[in-house]
C-alpha cells in the first residue's frame, strides 16, 4: 500500500469526525435547550399539613377502633398472623427472631424488649401498643412510626388488621378487655 492509499483513509476519517462534530453544533444550535441555574427540581412540600393530616387519621381511628375490633375474629387472626411468622415469633417465652417475640404485646411499652435492638425511632417512640397504636403501625409501619426499620407493606384490610389484633391480644398472660 502506498502512502496515498494511507492518505486517503486518514482523510476520510478525520472527514467523518469533523462531520459528527459539526452536526452535534447544528443541532445544538437549532435544537437549543436552557439549563436551569440549579439543577434538580424543585418539590415543596407542607410538613405542618401533613403532620395534621396524620393527626386526624389517628383521632378517626381512635373513634373507630371499638367498631373496627367487633369485625375481627382470632381464629381469622391466626391465619393472617402466619405472614408475621417469618419475622416474629407469638408463644410465651419465644425468642427474637428478624423482629422482636409478640407475646404479651398488647399492653406493653413500645421498645421495652431488653435482648432486642429496636431501631431509634421505635426506641424513642414513648407510647404503649394499646389496640390504636397497633391499628395504626399494622396499616403501613414505615408510615406511623417514621425510620423504624420494619419493612413490611402493612394489612390494608380493616377485619385482617382487627383480626390480627385479637390474636395478639389473645397471645398474654393478662389480655386486656376489647374496647
Amino acid at each position: 500500500m502506498d502512502s496515498f492509499e494511507i492518505n486517503k483513509i486518514v482523510a476520510a476519517i478525520l472527514m467523518v469526525a469533523l462531520l459528527i462534530i459539526g452536526i452535534g453544533k447544528i443541532s445544538g444550535i437549532i435544537f437549543y435547550v436552557e439549563k436551569p441555574k440549579l439543577p434538580g427540581y424543585a418539590v415543596e412540600t407542607s410538613q405542618v399539613a401533613s403532620n395534621s393530616n396524620v393527626k386526624a387519621e389517628t383521632v378517626e381511628e381512635k373513634v373507630d377502633i371499638s367498631a373496627l375490633m367487633a369485625m375481627g375474629d382470632t381464629v381469622s387472626g391466626e391465619k393472617v398472623f402466619k405472614k408475621c411468622a417469618a419475622c416474629h415469633s407469638i408463644i410465651k417465652g419465644g425468642k427474637n427472631k428478624i423482629g422482636p417475640a409478640l407475646y404479651n404485646v398488647v399492653g406493653r411499652k413500645v421498645g421495652d424488649i431488653n435482648d432486642y435492638k429496636y431501631s431509634k425511632a421505635l426506641a424513642a417512640y414513648e407510647k404503649e401498643w394499646t389496640f390504636e397504636e397497633l391499628n395504626g403501625f399494622l396499616i403501613k409501619p414505615t408510615k406511623w412510626v417514621k425510620g423504624t426499620k420494619m419493612a413490611y407493606a402493612g394489612l390494608r384490610k380493616e377485619k385482617d388488621r382487627a383480626s390480627v389484633i385479637k390474636y395478639l391480644n389473645k397471645n398474654s398472660d393478662n389480655p386486656l378487655p376489647l374496647p
